[in-house]
């Protein structure tokens, strides 16, 4: 019988909110050890709020007053309501920086040290997972039986991120990685400029947790209706014109952003029937969406935001509310599930419609293919090319 290896996973930190890499690994759980490394970013710091919250997690997690092993923010199978095992979950101390060589070198040491002993009492070499270039000076620095890229975004147009830092080890992460896998077909075509096939793994939806009866959120008791809501990070690949537009068409109601901030556009906050409020845990959000009367994503486009694959997304359809959203490369394959818009007022005239209208019986009949898009089949495919003994080859 096949005795899988041991995984080793370098991504967000464990618990903090449903990453796909979290979703993926949390399905694997149940048969296979896995040592998740809670890593930082290149986002250069600034004197704001955010930025001081999360120096203090960071600082919080490295001398040992976070929660060591905190438990995964979803339910471990499709319409499940059981917890998730937790994976050993470590905090290594890290220098902020991977700009200059002694900051590179200084991470590896630390990181290095922090791993060795932990993978030493594997019982096996683990498949190392990363969904971050940062961890590409690693590769080496311990024994491993594979080392797999799990491509997720194009950290390297994110907004204020250290994007020349991200592209020079990415390409330096990718021409030494065992396998790649992306999530996008953008994404594809990305790593192929940098001389790397990849396997396509598009994101999945937890398809129970979205379709279930919740009870009220008592945050949405006195918002007036009817609401259009947005849920994620509040940040600069918003677009500011189709918000405007939207909420000028709007004549009653609320245009609701759910979600934590990071540094968006201010003038997304003086738009008319604008409303923000903080993220709800991924278990309220079929909660907010049965409170929604059309979901949407209104976002700009972007390099970053043609490269993504929002988890929203199929979160959106599986809801069963009328979903709006700007036309991008992720959305085109769910085309026929949505309505998809390339200018305001386009997205405007879409989100009034369905307003007045509901879902169209011909949207809702092609939401039916969502039913092979869980993340038990898509952990299912992941793990068979993490575990793969060959390199990788191109499939289309």
């Amino acid at each position: 019988m096949f005795d899988p290896a041991p995984l080793v996973v370098f991504s967000d930190d464990w618990g903090r909110h449903p990453s796909s890499c979290q979703h993926l690994v949390a399905r694997l759980l149940p048969r296979r050890p896995v040592v998740w490394v809670n890593t930082i970013g290149t986002r250069p710091p600034r004197l704001n709020r955010a930025t001081l919250t999360r120096g203090v997690e960071k600082l919080r997690q490295w001398v040992g007053g976070g929660e060591p092993n905190p438990p995964a923010p979803f339910p471990k199978r499709e319409g499940g309501a059981r917890d998730v095992p937790s994976p050993l979950v470590l905090n290594p101390t890290m220098w902020p920086s991977f700009r200059s060589r002694v900051g590179r070198g200084l991470n590896r040491r630390l990181l290095a040290r922090a791993l060795q002993p932990v993978v030493a009492a594997l019982p096996a070499p683990p498949v190392v997972v990363t969904t971050l270039p940062l961890v590409a000076d690693l590769i080496g620095a311990f024994p491993a039986a594979r080392w797999v890229y799990y491509c997720v975004d194009n950290f390297g147009v994110w907004p204020g991120l250290d994007g020349r830092t991200m592209r020079r080890m990415e390409a330096e992460l990718v021409a030494k990685v065992d396998a790649v896998v992306a999530v996008s077909e953008t994404l594809q075509r990305h790593l192929a400029a940098l001389g790397r096939p990849s396997h396509l793994l598009t994101h999945g939806v937890d398809l129970g947790h979205f379709r279930a009866s919740p009870p009220a959120l008592a945050s949405l008791a006195d918002v007036p209706g009817p609401l259009v809501v947005f849920w994620g990070v509040i940040d600069r690949r918003m677009d500011v014109a189709f918000v405007r537009a939207l909420g000028e068409a709007m004549t009653a109601g609320t245009l609701l952003l759910v979600g934590p901030q990071d540094d968006p556009d201010p003038e997304l906050f003086r738009l008319p029937r604008v409303q923000v409020l903080p993220a709800v845990a991924y278990s309220e959000l079929p909660a907010l969406a049965a409170r929604a009367d059309v979901l949407v994503m209104p976002y700009a486009d972007l390099p970053v935001t043609r490269a993504m694959q929002p988890l929203k997304l199929k979160e959106y359809l599986a809801t069963g509310k009328p979903v709006v959203v700007r036309a991008l490369p992720a959305t085109e394959p769910w085309a026929d599930c949505l309505d998809a818009a390339a200018t305001p007022e386009a997205f405007a005239a879409a989100v009034m419609e369905r307003l007045r209208d509901g879902v169209p019986e011909a949207q809702r009949a092609a939401r039916g293919r969502l039913d092979a898009e869980g993340w038990d089949a898509k952990a299912a495919q992941f793990e068979t090319w993490i575990d793969a003994e060959k390199k990788e080859f191109w499939t289309g």
